[in-house]
């Protein structure tokens, strides 16, 4: 067993904390600290604190105890109302939460080495419209807003001249099985295949007819872990950017089909809709289903963020990040996205959360 590293990780109970936390946990040289908003058991070599980041002055008090951390995990997100581009709205509270999570605790340890901070490919605008592909963490910054680029900077400026370091880890739609965390593509695909069988309905792509074939990316949040884990301790990550995703790149028309079979369905034609309109009226017929099925009693709106599932299907643009300097740096893991899909969504079905 190696020197002990004590991580905090901000955003415990998100689609990527929950699986950082998982993965350090595997590894007996490390404790970890959770920080979320919402309140979470403790367990073995896992402390969590419930703490809201934008108040500055809870932040302060609740973070002032963490002085064995050498490590901080930042992957909280204060997301913004309406279309994915209009990020000028959660410019300050994402920025301010970042300040407030390291200046508490850097100010507490002296033993931190390495901040892992957790952007997007947003970095490039892939959220505007098309963009160059493959996409390289060197290329340029779009026209701004965009808080990646007040966090990197306000991070930029604060490290210099400290015993510690940092990295970017930029990732593009996480998939991860974390019932109750909507902001994964998983459970929105089982939930509305669910409800698409449940109304004698074939599986259609709900999307844009170009994002149907369009090149895209996805990210698996446990394959993420594995990717924060060795940033954060591969000396030579310090102070880089990487793209993170799982390796590969799909479309949706072939795809589809393998997702369909998970579910005994049909595939059908693509037909575009708003999964935000067209689901806003289905929680009766999900309280119906999770009493028909036997479902783990999940409420309708804890399971998917529709707005997002709408952004994802209506990328008709290419989504590709290059991983190559990556794995010039030493991260050779790799998933395969079709297998992905099917064994998420196969597990949303074996643990009932959907029928």
């Amino acid at each position: 067993m190696g020197e002990r590293k004590h991580a905090v990780v901000v955003g415990a109970l998100g689609v990527i904390g929950r699986y950082i936390v998982e993965r350090l946990l595997k590894e007996e040289d490390w404790s970890v600290v959770g920080l979320s908003r919402r309140g979470a058991q403790d367990g073995p070599r896992y402390r969590h604190v419930g703490v809201d980041l934008l108040d500055a002055g809870d932040a302060a008090a609740k973070l002032k105890g963490l002085g064995e951390a050498t490590h901080i995990f930042y992957a909280a997100f204060q997301a913004s109302t309406g279309a994915a581009a209009g990020y000028a709205s959660n410019i300050a509270p994402n920025r301010d939460m970042l300040i407030n999570a390291v200046t508490g605790i850097s100010g507490a340890s002296r033993r931190l080495r390495r901040v892992v901070l957790v952007t997007g490919t947003k970095y490039y605008g892939s959220h505007l419209g098309p963009f160059k592909t493959p996409a390289r963490e060197s290329d340029p910054r779009h026209m701004p807003p965009d808080y990646y680029f007040d966090q990197i900077d306000w991070l930029t400026a604060f490290q210099r001249g400290k015993s510690w370091d940092w990295t970017e880890l930029r990732p593009q739609t996480l998939c991860g099985f974390a019932p109750g965390t909507p902001m994964s593509l998983a459970p929105a695909i089982a939930v509305y295949a669910a409800v698409s069988k449940e109304l004698g309905l074939p599986l259609r792509f709900p999307g844009k007819p170009g994002a149907y074939t369009s090149l895209y990316q996805v990210t698996e949040s446990a394959h993420f872990a594995n990717a924060a884990l060795w940033a954060a301790t591969e000396p030579g990550c310090g102070l880089e950017a990487f793209n993170i995703t799982n390796g590969d790149y799909f479309r949706w028309k072939h795809v589809w089909p393998k997702l369909a079979a998970v579910f005994d369905m049909p595939v059908g034609e693509p037909q575009s809709i708003s999964l935000t309109q067209h689901m806003a009226d289905k929680g009766e017929l999900w309280r119906a289903m999770t009493h028909k099925y036997g479902l783990k009693p999940f409420a309708f709106d804890q399971l998917v963020a529709w707005p997002f599932a709408d952004y994802v299907f209506g990328c008709d643009w290419d989504v590709m990040s290059d991983v190559t300097k990556s794995r010039r740096f030493g991260f050779h893991d790799v998933v395969d996205s079709e297998e992905m899909f099917a064994r998420l969504l196969g597990r949303f079905r074996a643990e009932r959360i959907v029928p």
